[in-house]
């Protein structure tokens, strides 16, 4: 077999789609060609392969291509000093109540240029390929208006167009109710106006919403998913964060692809979830920035066999993350996750979370070669340490970026 880019001498964590663990291959090779995944094994089962370029990894370890599948990139403003206030004793609730919050950065990103929004989007991109992630999430839902929301959406489409990053795009209109309108009428903006135009203009390729006392009720978000997926849309959802709302029994009696937070999600709802093949997506980082006293309840995750994937949560108030790895560090120390369950947690379970794990999240022929390659002796490297990545080389599609 003749491809085009074969890399050797490398140990090689595969994780599988279809198997437990973290399938290890020590001293073994990969073949590309097309930007795919057409052999990967032992060197010692290598045979006849050939290649137009050779690379020996030397010794060093290689991964999937990190995925997060959850943040909040886009944005405008700053809101950092939510961060003091909290530390003064205002919650986020009251904090949100009082104007602050999502409504916050609605403000400041309705009045952004949008090449400004895209301009501080890309220089924030930099911190995830600087960590060897191929594939993130980027979640609108910080315009709340029809204008921005389709600007913010535009602007993940063309981050994902420099062929840098592969970029799934979200609408989140249902994030928090805006200030300027009344209730009933921003409900029908989403579902009847927003929903079907994004569908039509292929602006995202999945709706959110935030579940939650001081967000929409489970009616509202009912509603939310049955116009997206009367347009073609897959649903996902911020549930039970701060309270337990029914929200993992509603994302999973509407086949969410995930459902995300979980803190107070209850044992029926990650039972229901894993029987629909929802994934539930941990966010230590607003665990920890929120300091909330109930962690999401993994061991019933795991007794029901729910996938887990963690993502950053990265946004500007209630988790400024820009670290998949710390996030996937913190997984394990706040939340009790294992090193298999971390790691299966940033690549093929959280390309379940987008829907894409038939694309990329596992090394195995047939997939898409997104590879990252880290310079460590011991793959626990790259999870233990809290700081610059070894990365040696992240790969998309093939390429070296």
């Amino acid at each position: 077999m003749h491809c085009d880019r074969l890399w050797t001498h490398v140990h090689i964590a595969t994780c599988p789609t279809d198997a437990a663990g973290l399938g290890i291959i020590h001293d073994g090779a990969i073949a590309a060609k097309d930007g795919r995944i057409v052999w990967c094994g032992t060197r010692a089962a290598m045979g006849d392969i050939t290649a137009a370029e050779t690379i020996d990894c030397g010794g060093r370890w290689m991964t999937p291509g990190l995925i997060d599948c959850h943040t909040h990139l886009i944005f405008a403003g700053d809101r950092s000093d939510e961060f003091a206030r909290r530390l003064a004793g205002e919650s986020y609730a009251d904090i949100a109540r009082g104007g602050g919050g999502i409504v916050a950065s609605m403000r400041a990103t309705r009045a952004a240029d949008p090449a400004a929004l895209y301009d501080a989007a890309s220089h924030r991109l930099a911190a995830w390929e600087a960590e060897g992630v191929t594939t993130i999430e980027i979640k609108s839902g910080y315009g709340l208006d029809v204008d921005t929301e389709r600007a913010v959406l535009r602007t993940a489409r063309a981050l994902g167009a420099t062929g840098r990053m592969r970029v799934a795009a979200t609408y989140l209109g249902a994030h928090a109710m805006p200030p300027d309108r009344a209730r009933a009428e921003y409900l029908d903006l989403v579902c009847d106006h927003m929903i079907p135009l994004i569908a039509r203009e292929d602006l995202a390729d999945a709706v959110d919403g935030f579940c939650e006392t001081i967000a929409f009720t489970p009616a509202e978000i009912e509603r939310v998913f049955t116009a997206a997926t009367t347009h073609g849309l897959a649903v996902k959802l911020h549930a039970d964060q701060l309270t337990e709302g029914g929200g993992a029994a509603l994302a999973a009696r509407y086949g969410a692809i995930s459902a995300d937070h979980l803190e107070y999600a209850s044992e029926s709802g990650i039972a229901a979830m894993a029987a629909r093949g929802t994934v539930a997506v941990v966010l230590p980082g607003a665990y920890y920035v929120l300091r909330e006293p109930t962690a999401p309840p993994v061991a019933a995750m795991r007794r029901a066999g729910c996938a887990i994937a963690v993502g950053t949560d990265c946004n500007p108030g209630t988790s400024p993350i820009m670290s998949l790895r710390l996030s996937a560090h913190m997984a394990c120390v706040l939340f009790g996750l294992t090193f298999d369950e971390a790691w299966r947690g940033i690549t093929i379970n959280a390309a379940r979370a987008l829907g894409m794990a038939s694309e990329t999240g596992s090394i195995v022929e047939g997939k898409s070669c997104d590879l990252a390659i880290w310079s460590v002796d011991s793959l626990a490297e790259v999870l233990a340490w809290i700081g610059p990545a070894p990365l040696y080389r992240r790969i998309l599609k093939g390429n070296d970026l």
